[in-house]
């Protein structure tokens, strides 16, 4: 049986405490929560209110990562090459003239998705106006803000970066989905999704792929590990940031501790280096001046 306990956010109160008045102390957390209230900064910021130890991004990195409007800002400040795009704002407002926008903008298919959420939940490969529509009604029902992208033909490409200060790369290895595009039944069904790590790649391709991770990482100012996804475009080869996943998949089966197994960095050790990073920045967050 679980006993109810919560998690103040009260220095002066650390640890769980319980219905009854008893506290459990805690050392560090390690969120394993996808999507709303998970990745987007929230767990993060009770957090850090609670001065704990965490593993993974910060608020600010977590939120950005989860909004892909932002997250596209921040990669397009740094210069990071990306697919052409375009925001919708409360798109249910005038989806005629939404649809229309798209249509004088992308040839199809485009893909379809919520601003705010992971796993691939709410996306769409949108093939013609009627599977637009569909798409944007979907997408609208997870978020106010929808992403229209733009169809790059190439190949998709992950990378995992682990660091505070000075991130590394993985090897990249390349997604082959059993299904037209990597939605989230291929992402967490055994079968449905297997990767070739390392990517077959040449030389000079994977080592663009390990600079804009690390890049990436630095534009939305991440900290401790996380997972960076890529189009190696068909026509000219040319590589494309597709987002950063800032709490990724830890399963048997997800990129994450595949490619850093290939890296040399075998599972136990690298939970210890995600716990150690996190309990580094909480230290150096720690001896910083606040204003109260």
């Amino acid at each position: 049986p679980c006993d109810p306990a919560a998690l103040l956010p009260d220095p002066t109160r650390p640890g769980l405490e319980t219905a009854e008045g008893a506290r459990i102390p805690l050392d560090f957390a390690f969120p394993i929560l996808h999507g709303t209230y998970g990745e987007d900064g929230t767990i993060q910021g009770l957090l850090e209110m609670a001065d704990l130890p965490y593993a993974g991004a910060g608020v600010l990195a977590s939120s950005v990562g989860m909004d892909k409007e932002l997250m596209k800002a921040a990669f397009a400040a740094f210069r990071l090459p990306q697919v052409d795009y375009l925001v919708a704002r409360d798109a249910a407002a005038d989806q005629a003239s939404l649809v229309q926008r798209v249509e004088a903008r992308f040839p199809y298919p485009v893909f379809v998705k919520p601003a705010n959420l992971g796993s691939s939940v709410g996306m769409t490969k949108a093939h013609d106006r009627a599977e637009l529509v569909s798409a944007l009604e979907l997408a609208r029902r997870y978020d106010r803000k929808v992403i229209v992208e733009a169809f790059a033909a190439g190949r998709e490409v992950e990378c995992a970066v682990l660091g505070n200060a000075a991130p590394e790369a993985s090897v990249p290895g390349e997604v082959v989905p059993a299904h037209e595009y990597y939605d989230y039944e291929s992402k967490y069904t055994d079968g449905l999704m297997s990767m070739k790590i390392p990517a077959p790649l040449s030389d000079e391709v994977t080592a663009r792929v390990r600079e804009l991770a690390v890049a990436a990482f630095r534009a939305v100012d991440c900290s401790g590990y996380a997972r960076c996804d890529f189009f190696v475009r068909e026509s000219d080869g040319e590589v494309l940031v597709n987002e950063i996943n800032t709490i990724p998949g830890m399963t048997h089966m997800s990129a994450f501790p595949l490619l850093w197994a290939a890296t040399g960095v075998q599972p136990p050790a690298l939970i210890d280096r995600i716990v150690d990073l996190g309990i580094e920045r909480h230290q150096v967050r720690s001896r910083l001046s606040v204003s109260r």
